[in-house]
């Protein structure tokens, strides 16, 4: 029989309740417990499909509360499981519910049909059904990106998805610079936006714009060297202006996207040159340094922080190495284009991130991880030390390092022998 039509929509707490509580115990290696209840893996995965079916019929009902909640559901799923052959079996299904929502539905569900769109490619990888899925949603996003009349949020989301999905799926170049130029038409209009023909600086589309720009930056990394090339000297000369933008995120944006062509710039020319560096330096030392007291205080950190980070790769060609952990496994971030892509990723899998750079083919992939470590329920024991022995080292650490501090803090210290 079909589902009856009177079905209650999910409340959010609801929708998260029936997904995560499926999900979530196999997210994370931490969550075996040593002594606890052995798990039916195949009854526990039965049921959280049985489920994901009963989602994926809600995308079609004629409430959109209900249809929200149903994809919102499916995105909790997807963010924190590997369902490849799920999805594998239902993309057409899935695909059809992502366009019509798309196309039908009020900004909240464009903002979480694009939001699955993202995790459906992120699911199936680079390969031939995934390129169907992106000829399908890949004109719907681009005539929502560039819709006046459409939400700037709907926009915004479907920016940031036209981009992570022609990142993960075409090998088609003349698909990648459509695209490219799709995003380009819509954060160039930042440029000119402080030459408003009155005289006003509009800051309604600034969210619109940053979306664009990461998502364009994000294309640009896997772009051949002659077109990087034409890329740089396009934009180089017209972000910095971006940097005097009212908004922090805007700032920030063009700041990371300077580094990131710089990098790119002197990986295809060694003695590449910048006319205006002095200029850029100035201006970029200004906001690193950045102390005004109209601003918010989190927002002066913030900036601070990744501005110090801009002018050392800009000046030094030096870029802050970060270390990733996700269960046994390590990823150093050493560059630029490493953590423009991490940080793309890490934005639309949430706290899934770390599950899927362990199992997740793609992903280990884009990052040179290599094949999936495979570890059994007993290895994954093994790894766990007891709440105990955790709160022994824990203590032990807190009065070492209150010992620590104590000695240089204590006025008593005799301070000549440092000398």
């Amino acid at each position: 029989g079909g589902q009856p039509r009177n079905v209650q929509p999910f409340s959010d707490e609801d929708a998260s309740i029936e997904t995560m509580s499926h999900c979530s115990g196999f997210s994370d290696p931490a969550s075996f417990t040593e002594d606890g209840p052995e798990v039916d893996e195949e009854a526990t995965q039965e049921d959280l499909e049985y489920k994901l079916k009963g989602f994926i019929d809600l995308t079609l009902d004629k409430s959109a509360k209900t249809r929200q909640a149903a994809l919102e559901s499916l995105k909790n799923a997807f963010s924190s499981k590997i369902l490849y052959e799920f999805v594998m079996e239902r993309r057409m299904t899935l695909t059809d519910s992502i366009e019509r929502c798309i196309k039908k539905g009020k900004s909240d569900e464009q903002c979480a049909a694009a939001g699955l769109a993202c995790l459906l490619c992120v699911q199936m990888g680079s390969g031939i059904e995934s390129e169907e899925i992106f000829k399908t949603l890949g004109p719907v996003l681009k005539k929502i990106v560039c819709d006046g009349t459409a939400s700037i949020q709907a926009r915004q989301a479907c920016a940031t998805c036209l981009g992570i999905c022609c990142f993960i799926v075409t090998d088609d170049i003349t698909e990648l610079y459509s695209t490219m130029e799709c995003l380009e038409n819509i954060f160039t209009k930042a440029y000119q936006r402080d030459r408003d023909a009155n005289g006003v600086s509009s800051t309604h589309n600034t969210v619109l714009h940053i979306s664009a720009l990461l998502a364009w930056t994000l294309l640009l990394t896997i772009c051949p060297m002659n077109e990087v090339k034409k890329k740089i000297d396009m934009h180089l000369h017209k972000l910095p202006s971006l940097l005097s933008c009212d908004d922090l995120n805007m700032r920030i944006a063009a700041g990371e996207t300077l580094a990131l062509l710089f990098e790119l710039a002197r990986e295809t020319d060694a003695d590449f040159f910048y006319e205006d560096m002095e200029l850029l330096t100035e201006k970029l030392r200004a906001l690193a340094t950045d102390g005004n007291k109209h601003r918010a205080k989190v927002d002066k950190r913030k900036q601070r922080s990744v501005f110090r980070d801009v002018l050392r790769a800009v000046e030094e060609r030096d870029f802050p190495t970060e270390m990733v952990k996700f269960g046994p496994e390590r990823m150093y971030i050493d560059c630029w284009v490493k953590k423009q892509t991490y940080d793309t990723f890490k934005e639309i899998l949430g706290s899934g991130m770390q599950y899927h750079l362990q199992s997740n083919d793609f992903l280990r992939n884009v990052f040179e991880l290599g094949p999936p470590v495979m570890l059994d329920a007993a290895a994954l024991k093994t790894m766990k030390i007891s709440r105990f022995e955790r709160h022994l080292y824990n203590s032990a650490a807190f009065k070492a390092r209150t010992k620590a501090r104590s000695k240089c803090r204590d006025k008593r210290a005799d301070v000549g022998e440092f000398f």
